[in-house]
């Protein structure tokens, strides 16, 4: 099993910032460095300009109020009221003109940020084994993916537009208020802001929990939709659309009683932030006016405190959200970060280096493996695969054929033996140039939902449209495209469910012939068609295989008459061993296997013919009137 840890800095605002700084400040991206530097001066522009409006707000008010000589050190142009009212205005619209250029210039970091991020994450999907993904849910971790996403971008954004501007403003207020009216005010001040931030950071840690619990069921109803609309066929099979809506109505159920909590709390959160400044702005007014009756600040004054207070509201308000959004945002990015904790299960060996196919055999030494300690899957197993020969594996259900092509394309690693090609043992090589090397057809195949061109060109991406048209022809289904009203553009369906079982095997054996590689794995390829296709199908697998050594994981035997050896795996051990000829001889496994199915085909054949002859004698009833009435 693939281990997972969480991350020591998960939770950590300052860890969080620490991990994601090298994508705010990229390495190998000076324009966004540049960007970044412009970002931050026209912050501190904004901040510098904002402590300035509330004084044209004051010298405004002042010289109004029939008092010049308190703006008397300025020109007499600029000293007149209307000039002050026209100033007080333009400094709030250069103000509001640096925070756009501000987010303007820096919108590119934190856009190139979610991208190197999602990116990373992709990446990293693909990178974990199938054992992984074969216990996640699709829609879940589309679902964390999405909102990790979208977690950072909040902090990244918020972090560097809104928390260091913040401070900033607190520092200059403290400083003004300090020296123009007494420490008393800074006092009151530092109070407020005090118990205003205590508080927020009280009620946010409350609501995260209730967060976590609205996108656990977010996550829950969109994977229960997601597997729903996938098995979409299977639903209608059994009439079960009434229990599926009503899996879906329970997980919305409880997204909906958090989703309530969660904008319930955020009104007491509000309401308790605002009763708190409330009652600081209100002690520091009561203290401006009692001041402006005692003659020691005029009514500017009173006005300038009270701007400042109102300006001060803006960040402190910003300051709660900020602390909001960064925590919900790391609760959104928690589960994103474990993905990204978690450690492949299988790695390139440091030394590996690119598989050098010559003649493109394959050996199995003493393989043992098992997905679970407890159920050993294969034991002791070894065989080999000449080069340009056919070996078939077949046995029964369970028996561990399916394992052996896995384990062929290092989906996983075996716990003892050797897996080698051309000598070369698969733990050696890169896994990009081991898979490059082995084609595969499997007996499920899944399309991609796009064109037919795309899903053949997927063996190939760089193949041009004359060679997936020639990949078609041999593969027996070129003639059927063409006859599509969109031909090879056509769209496939989600997983291909618009084309039958054989046209889907026919572009998995298009896809194959396009990779051209010099191994070939057909692993039960056949075993869902019927009798007919199958035949149809067989002929385009032996001139894919022609030539290429090939495994073959074979559930009905009448494909594997021709192989050069047949290997029978009974309990992950192999049973017998031979040719076709040899292994009935032998009147062992193979053989029982071998009556068995031939009895059931000659019960199918003689079903069909019976149903055949019905068919005929119906016809010849409805037509026995009209003879006689002639």
């Amino acid at each position: 099993m693939a281990s997972k840890t969480v991350s020591a800095d998960q939770g950590n605002p300052f860890g969080t910032l620490k991990n994601l700084w090298p994508y705010m400040w990229p390495s190998d991206r000076p324009d966004l460095k540049m960007r970044v530097l412009w970002a931050t001066l026209f912050l501190l522009l904004s901040k510098l300009v904002l402590i300035s409006v509330p004084y044209f707000f004051k010298w405004a008010t002042d010289a109004l109020n029939g008092k010049p000589d308190v703006v008397s050190w300025m020109p007499a142009l600029i000293a007149t009221p209307v000039m002050l009212v026209v100033a007080y205005n333009v400094v709030r619209i250069v103000q509001w003109g640096f925070n756009q250029l501000r987010d303007a210039l820096f919108a590119r970091v934190g856009q190139h940020a979610v991208r190197q991020l999602a990116y990373k994450t992709f990446v990293h999907m693909h990178e974990l084994s199938l054992r992984f993904h074969l216990e996640r849910r699709t829609g879940g971790l589309s679902r964390v993916i999405e909102r990790g996403t979208k977690g950072i971008e909040t902090i990244v954004r918020f972090t560097i537009l809104n928390t260091a501007p913040t401070l900033i403003e607190f520092a200059l207020t403290a400083v003004i208020f300090g020296v123009a009216y007494g420490w008393s005010y800074v006092l009151v001040t530092a109070v407020t802001v005090w118990l205003y931030i205590w508080f927020t950071v009280r009620a946010s840690d409350w609501r995260i929990g209730i967060r976590r619990s609205m996108n656990a069921s977010d996550t829950d109803a969109n994977t229960k939709s997601v597997d729903s609309l996938l098995n979409f066929e299977t639903v209608k099979y059994f009439g079960n659309e009434a229990m599926e809506a009503q899996r879906f109505d329970v997980s919305m159920a409880s997204y909906e009683k958090s989703a309530t909590q969660v904008w319930t709390s955020l009104g007491w959160l509000n309401m308790g932030q605002g009763v708190i400044f409330g009652v600081g702005m209100t002690v520091m007014m009561v203290m401006s006016a009692l001041a402006v009756q005692a003659g020691e600040q005029t009514i500017g004054d009173f006005v300038f405190i009270n701007a400042m207070l109102m300006q001060l509201s803006i960040p402190l308000n910003f300051i709660g959200f900020v602390y909001r959004e960064i925590r919900q945002g790391l609760t959104d990015i928690e589960q994103m970060f474990e993905l990204l904790d978690v450690e492949p299960e299988v790695r390139d060996a440091p030394h590996a280096k690119p598989l050098v196919v010559g003649q493109g055999a394959i050996r199995f030494e003493d393989v043992n493996f098992s997905y679970d300690p407890a159920r050993p899957i294969l034991r002791g197993v070894s065989f080999e695969v000449p080069a340009g020969k056919t070996v078939a594996i077949v046995g029964p259900s369970g028996a561990g054929k399916s394992t052996i092509s896995r384990l062929l394309y290092r989906f996983y690693d075996i716990q003892s033996g050797n897996i080698a090609i051309d000598g070369q043992n698969v733990r050696d090589v890169t896994q990009q140039s081991l898979r490059a090397a082995i084609g595969m057809v499997p007996q499920d195949t899944v399309l991609f939902n796009d064109t037919i061109a795309y899903n053949i060109r997927y063996g190939r991406i760089d193949a041009s449209e004359e060679e997936v048209s020639r990949a078609a022809d041999l593969a027996q289904i070129g003639d059927f495209i063409r006859r599509l009203p969109d031909g090879f553009k056509s769209m496939v369906g989600e997983r291909g469910l618009k084309l039958s079982g054989g046209e889907k095997q026919r572009v998995a054996i298009a896809r194959t012939i396009l990779k051209a590689p010099p191994i070939l794995i057909l692993d039960e390829a056949t075993s869902a068609l019927d009798t007919a296709t199958e035949q149809e199908i067989q002929a385009a697998l032996d001139f894919v295989s022609k030539g290429r050594t090939t495994l073959v994981i074979a559930h009905r035997l009448s494909t594997v008459v021709s192989a050069d050896e047949i290997i029978v795996l009974k309990d992950g051990q192999i049973a017998e061993r031979g040719r076709h000829a040899e292994l009935l001889a032998q009147k062992g496994l193979y053989a029982s296997m071998w009556d068995r199915q031939r009895e059931a085909t000659e019960a199918e054949e003689q079903l069909k013919r019976m149903r055949e002859n019905d068919e005929m004698g119906i016809v010849t009833r409805r037509r026995t009137p009209e003879v006689d009435e002639a």
